[in-house]
């Protein structure tokens, strides 16, 4: 191998998975090619555990994850081990924001996702891992942005162009592997970290080796050490080829 990667964390959106929410033929073999190699595979992603397990089981991975952005990681035995949750009158400040600019907006309790459509009241009392703001206009995605960034107590991303994804200070996708990594006894120079959006911009930055899609905001290639393929062409395969081997 080319370089001394240990721990390969993967993106899913727009990057593991093509706009068909699939994992290419090319991807699958290129991932196990790393698995044979001893290089320790995990998703590092804004989705729910839902929202993995059947994309986890269908790689047969028996790794740990970073879910949420990192406000949850779980162990490569189905435990949670870490959990964060924002602080309750930040909650609320968002929640008036997305009401007062009319966006949509969702977020991830410890009994699932809400959303505007489901949202009740009462869910405020809950343990919020996070909150996303969505709107097709990005003049007010910008000015949303700036405003909870100038609380300055939140950790404030992306998934794309016209959302924001929010998670308690300091908590991300860097700060989730960094936690498997103590466990393994792996550093991050010896990660290897693939992904497209902000919400990646952390780890692809502290990362050892961090690789943007080609499909990637510009914003992330400017920071990442190499740029793939795209989603579409098989971009992780790519990568793990060029890098890993």
């Amino acid at each position: 191998m080319a370089t001394k990667i240990r721990l390969l964390a993967l993106d899913m959106d727009g990057t593991t998975l093509n706009e068909d929410k699939e994992i290419s033929s090319e991807n699958r073999q290129w991932i196990q090619r790393a698995l044979d190699a001893g290089v320790m595979v995990m998703f590092a992603t804004g989705r729910p555990l839902q929202e993995v397990l059947s994309y986890k089981e269908e790689l047969g991975l028996q790794t740990p994850m970073v879910l949420l952005n990192g406000s949850e990681v779980w162990s490569q035995t189905g435990e949670c081990i870490e959990r964060h949750f924002l602080n309750h009158d930040d909650l609320i400040e968002l929640h008036h924001l997305a009401v007062k600019y009319g966006t949509w907006f969702w977020g991830y309790t410890m009994d699932g996702q809400v959303n505007k459509n489901t949202f009740k009241d009462e869910f405020l009392a809950n343990e919020w891992m996070k909150f996303g703001i969505h709107s097709h206009d990005r003049g007010i995605i910008q000015e949303i942005r700036e405003l909870i960034k100038g609380w300055n107590r939140l950790e404030v991303t992306s998934s794309n162009l016209n959302n924001i994804e929010i998670n308690p200070k300091g908590v991300t996708k860097a700060s989730g592997v960094k936690v498997i990594g103590k466990l393994f006894g792996i550093d991050m120079d010896q990660v290897m970290a693939i992904g497209d959006s902000l919400n990646d911009a952390p780890l692809v930055a502290e990362a050892g080796l961090g690789i943007a899609m080609g499909n990637a905001e510009d914003a992330l290639k400017q920071i990442a050490d190499g740029i793939t393929e795209s989603n579409e062409k098989d971009g992780v395969a790519k990568a793990i080829e060029k890098y890993l081997f």
